[in-house]
Parts: C-alpha cells; sequence; structure tokens
C-alpha cells in the first residue's frame, strides 16, 4: 500500500506542474504558416529561424514544394497560408490576382546551372559548351521537375530550346526531350501534356527540384537541371554553368529570353524571362500581425541571409502594385513599372 501511495502522489504531482505550466502559457505559441517555394527552402530556413529568435512566441511553420504546386493549395484547395514565397514572381499576379492576392514582392534572382556530382558520367569531359552533347550519349540519364507543377522544371525545357537556337544545334530539343517524353516544341512554343510520359532509362521527372536532389546524390541519374543557388548549399553537388544568353539569369539578355514560350497542360502560358522570386501575404492570412513582422524582418534582415544562401537579392526589393502593399511595407520596397 505504501508503494501505491507514492504513485499516486506522483502522478498528482506531475498533473499540477503540467496543469500550472499550461496555466503560466509556456505553451501558448503562436503560429506562423509559411508555404514556399522549394528552392527558397535554404533561404527561408535561416530567415525563419532569426525571426524565431526575435519574436520567440512566433513558431514558423515552413511547407516547401513546387511554385505552382504551392500557389494551387491556396487558390484551388482553399488551404490558408501567412506568407507565400514562390521561384517565379509572376505566378502571384498570374494565378492570384484579385481574389487570392493583390501585391508581389520582387526579392531575388537565380540563375539556371546543369549540377552533378564527381561520380556523373562523363563528368571530366562535360563544360559550358558541351553539356547537350554529354546529355545525348547513351547510358548517360538525367532529370528536371515537372514543368506543370513547378518554374524550375519548365524554364529546363526553356533553356534546352534557347540553346538550340543560340549554338545553332537544330534538332536538341528533339533528341533530349521530345525523344524520350510527350513533351513537343512546335515552333519557338513548347507543349507540355497534363500527363507527361517519359522513358524512365534517360529522364527522371519528378514534381519539384528539390524531389531530385537525392536521386543525383545516389547516382540514380547523371545530371539534374538546377539552380545555382540550390546547388551551392548541397555539398555533394558539382555544377556546369550555362552561356548567360540561355541561363534565365541575366536581364541584359531578357529579349532573347523572350523568344521561348510554354504551354503547361492546364493551357496556361509562361514566356522565358530572368529568373526572379517574389512574395506575398496571401488574403487567406491567419495571423496578420505576425505575417507582417516575418515580412519586415525578411526585406530587411533577410535580404543578407538570402545572399548567404547563393542568390542575389533584389535591394531595394521592388512591388508591382505599391497602393496595395500594407502601410507597415511600403517604406521597405521601390516601385516597378508594370
Amino acid at each position: 500500500m505504501p508503494e501505491k501511495r507514492k504513485v499516486v502522489g506522483l502522478v498528482i504531482f506531475i498533473l499540477l506542474i503540467s496543469s500550472l505550466i499550461g496555466c503560466i502559457g509556456f505553451n501558448e505559441r503562436e503560429t506562423l504558416k509559411v508555404y514556399h517555394a522549394g528552392s527558397l527552402s535554404g533561404p527561408f530556413r535561416e530567415i525563419s529561424r532569426g525571426f524565431e529568435d526575435e519574436y520567440t512566441e512566433v513558431d514558423v511553420r515552413r511547407e516547401p514544394a513546387g511554385s505552382v504546386e504551392t500557389v494551387r493549395k491556396i487558390t484551388d484547395q482553399g488551404q490558408e497560408a501567412d506568407i507565400l514565397g514562390v521561384a517565379d514572381h509572376s505566378l502571384i499576379p498570374d494565378l492570384m490576382y484579385p481574389d487570392d492576392a493583390s501585391w508581389t514582392v520582387r526579392i531575388a534572382t537565380n540563375r539556371m546551372v546543369l549540377a552533378h556530382t564527381e561520380e556523373s558520367a562523363y563528368v571530366e569531359e562535360i563544360d559550358t559548351d558541351n553539356w547537350f552533347n554529354v546529355l545525348k550519349r547513351d547510358g548517360v540519364k538525367f532529370g528536371f521537375s515537372n514543368p506543370n507543377l513547378d518554374p524550375c522544371g519548365y524554364r529546363s525545357q526553356m533553356v534546352i530550346n534557347l540553346a538550340e537556337e543560340y549554338y545553332g544545334e537544330e534538332g536538341l530539343f528533339e533528341d533530349l526531350i521530345e525523344g524520350y517524353t510527350n513533351i513537343e516544341l512546335e515552333g519557338d512554343e513548347i507543349i507540355v501534356p497534363e500527363n507527361i510520359d517519359m522513358d524512365t532509362d534517360k529522364v527522371m521527372i519528378r514534381p519539384a527540384e528539390m524531389d531530385l536532389i537525392h536521386h543525383l546524390e545516389s547516382g540514380e541519374i547523371d545530371y539534374l537541371f538546377l539552380y545555382q543557388s540550390v546547388v551551392e548549399q548541397q555539398e555533394a553537388l558539382e555544377m556546369v554553368s550555362f552561356s548567360e544568353e540561355i541561363d534565365l539569369g541575366s536581364p541584359e539578355h531578357s529579349e532573347f529570353y523572350q523568344r521561348v514560350s510554354l504551354t503547361k497542360g492546364c493551357g496556361e502560358s509562361v514566356t522565358g524571362e530572368p529568373i526572379v522570386y517574389g512574395v506575398t501575404i496571401p488574403k487567406s492570412v491567419r495571423n496578420e500581425e505576425r505575417a507582417l513582422d516575418f515580412m519586415t524582418f525578411l526585406l530587411t534582415e533577410g535580404k543578407e541571409m538570402i545572399e548567404d544562401m547563393g542568390q542575389d537579392p533584389i535591394d531595394p526589393p521592388e512591388v508591382d502594385r505599391s497602393e496595395e502593399i500594407p502601410e507597415e511595407l511600403k517604406h521597405l520596397v521601390e516601385e516597378i513599372e508594370r
């Protein structure tokens, strides 16, 4: 009996302590829901940590995915998010105005590269001017994300199409893409079907670029179309840079980039342009006060964290609709011509 009384007493003590902690409020942290592109995982991880250090009462919960998929969670599935970050700024006005968002801040740039490991096939031979010939070789397998769901995916197709014209390699898109998938090129327009078929011995396609990295590291694929910043964040990866004329990272070549366009399976079209990331506070925001605090941190201290993760921050950040952005943020951004 004495032993039993000790156990009962211990249980009561634990319950009292738990109740006291709950009353004090140790378990009552605010949550902030952040949806973002997979290639923003590194920057947003560091920004979230810095934000939580400053706002200790807030728990930032991040959910990365392909940018199109991320937007669709809000517009089509009715999910609620406090912050939205995408790898293609144009997705916000094109897919979310006016019902789900009303402004976009452009925060950073990037460029496309071809990622590999030191074990990839023909790695000693590949360079900026012959990468497409290496990809053509028997036994070489490469990957890219789904163009219907992820900007990195449709940008990979654009790079190949631009390379065909830039290098005068007639039939390059057919050799690398049409020959192994049901993605087609009609003139300068890339047509992506809703359901993509592929020759899995040559090509690997996944919903988002981050889904393919471990396949590259394990040797299942030799090369992967990826963003430069993501490669720089992965110790095991190396890269072949593309010429600036085709890497979608140089504003001075915007006119050439615009020569290519892509139509997704849903019927939406995108035109080649320099890579620019965008953020907004969706109209589905649940915690507007903390969303504004997070956005302020992102547009100030966060710029250095973005740069540390391999992206070039736009300084000052640019907003497309200054009349719509909250007053608390107006002094942190510069309006751009629409």
